[in-house]
């Protein structure tokens, strides 16, 4: 069950969980890092998987799910200070960050700087795997606000399910009464600030400087905003990463396929687990 801890002056919601069968007590832990507005419920099919030979944390990032929801500026350096010291507070010294949408652009920003701390790095779709629009980014943070919320999650909405996903209508259901349930100044500053953030900012800039062993994945009908472009480029900019593609998939892979998308995440995770000093 999650619980909540107090970490950086905000009241966070977490899971940990797992391991829950026999496994090497060495593994590194895996932290699953939500999406933009994403919550610890969307990762509850994906989650046991991980937990059978790994220990699992997810946490509710300031914003969004049941973790506090400030009304404060909200930007990807204030999210990487938060889970490092989410990380402290746990006494857990490293582990593999895991993510996809603006959880995968966080993984490799963790990655790129604490490369010491995160010693391999898995993510899917990130956000940031684009050409950088900082004019685009300020004029956002200057006049977005609660009226533009809902014309944007509804653009945005239909590209983050396959037509052909049978819990497509639910998972919409589902988020669409969530925001209705949270919404807020702080939610509200949230959405517009870390959208700002990641479309001001372009993953291409720190994508030749990763040097850990790095996953990309990839649902083959996930082309909102160039993102199938963006992620081979970024393939290709990621020194000895390797690619995974899943076909008929879109953005939302742990919501797909939770299955197969940890399986692709333990697969890696172990195969390149060094051999003795985890």
């Amino acid at each position: 069950m999650p619980a909540f801890v107090d970490v950086a002056g905000l009241r966070l919601r977490y899971l940990d969980v797992g391991p829950t069968s026999a496994a090497d007590t060495d593994a590194l832990p895996l932290l699953v890092i939500p999406g933009h507005t994403a919550r610890i419920e969307g990762f509850d099919e994906m989650v046991p998987r991980l937990a059978e030979r790994h220990r699992v944390l997810v946490v509710d990032l300031p914003g969004s799910g049941e973790s506090e929801k400030p009304e404060r500026r909200y930007d990807l350096t204030f999210y990487e200070d938060v889970i490092v010291a989410f990380l402290d507070h746990l006494g857990v010294a490293q582990a593999v960050p895991v993510g996809g949408s603006l959880g995968g652009n966080l993984v490799l920003r963790l990655g790129h700087r604490f490369p010491d701390r995160f010693p391999m790095l898995t993510l899917w779709a990130p956000g940031g795997a684009w050409k950088a629009k900082p004019r685009l980014a300020a004029l956002m943070r200057r006049v977005c606000g609660r009226r533009l919320f809902w014309p944007s999650v509804r653009i945005q909405s239909r590209y983050w399910y396959a037509r052909d996903f049978a819990g497509r209508q639910q998972g919409l259901d589902d988020t669409f009464a969530y925001y209705r349930r949270v919404m807020s100044p702080g939610f509200v500053a949230m959405y517009w600030g870390i959208a700002a953030d990641q479309i001001g900012q372009s993953l291409f800039d720190i994508g030749p400087s990763i040097t850990q062993p790095s996953l990309l994945m990839w649902g083959d009908q996930d082309h909102g905003a160039g993102m199938g472009k963006g992620v081979a480029h970024l393939h290709d900019l990621i020194p000895g990463s390797e690619l995974v593609v899943f076909p008929g998939r879109r953005h939302s892979l742990e919501a797909e396929i939770p299955s197969e998308l940890a399986t692709a995440i333990v697969g890696f995770v172990e195969a390149n687990a060094p051999e003795t000093g985890r």
